[in-house]
């Protein structure tokens, strides 16, 4: 089943008196489960059309159906609801709130989206217990290593059940050892049945996933099954 259909986007920044196509008559469908690299260059666009995916941006023109929803037709609120509830996002930079121990930082979409507290503790401890955090529970981000706060990130990503992960570039503040463990953690979510896009410059990296997507100056070049995908190590 079709989770996310794309219709002649167009996505276009105004700089100066020039125009940038970040995204270009782009269509795509992309189906319930699947594990996708987005790749390309610096400005090939993949970051954008992540930000379009995630409803953190909007297209200029097309259309965008999510669980067979246009999306482009709501509101922001309605927006910002279906991505709190659907989609669960994993930064680089892991994105945590500072202040917050890595239990708070993973209640807060319940937080947002109205949870009782009783299911928000359920579903933290059972989160905590699942990714190796139960022992740095009351840990604020400073006092975490670079993997256990992308663990929280993950943890936090998907503590609202969502459809899809939208990783950009998720080892890339990592060491080799610790970014295949997250991998593997990504990889996991996947075989459980959750749709993975992965933003990566990184060929190794996108090798691992099943389908491999590659875009060059905000064009679609490349749509490639891996059929034959078998989880290659991150490089040194």
């Amino acid at each position: 089943m079709a989770l996310i259909e794309l219709v002649g986007i167009e996505r276009v920044f105004h700089l100066g008196d020039t125009e940038v196509h970040a995204l270009s008559k782009l269509d795509l469908v992309i189906n319930d489960g699947e594990y996708v690299a987005i790749m390309g260059q610096s400005g090939s666009g993949k970051s954008t059309l992540l930000n379009l995916l995630g409803m953190l941006d909007s297209p200029n023109e097309g259309v965008y159906k999510l669980e067979g929803i246009d999306v482009t037709t709501l509101t922001p609120d309605e927006q910002a609801k279906i991505r709190s509830q659907r989609i669960g996002f994993v930064f680089q930079s892991f994105h945590l709130v500072p202040r917050l121990t890595a239990a708070e930082n993973i209640a807060l979409p319940m937080m947002l989206a109205g949870i009782p507290a009783v299911e928000r503790a359920r579903r933290v401890d059972k989160a905590l217990q699942d990714f190796g955090l139960d022992k740095r529970s009351d840990h604020r981000p400073d006092q975490l290593s670079g993997g256990q706060r992308q663990r929280v990130a993950i943890a936090r990503a998907t503590i609202m059940q969502p459809a899809m992960i939208l990783a950009d570039e998720p080892t890339g503040n990592l060491d080799r050892a610790t970014g295949e463990e997250v991998m593997h953690l990504l990889e996991g979510l996947n075989a459980s049945g959750v749709t993975l896009l992965v933003v990566t410059h990184d060929p190794v990296l996108g090798a691992r996933a099943s389908r491999q997507l590659v875009m060059e100056d905000g064009k679609l070049i490349t749509d490639k099954n891996n059929s034959a995908s078998s989880s290659p190590t991150l490089p040194d």
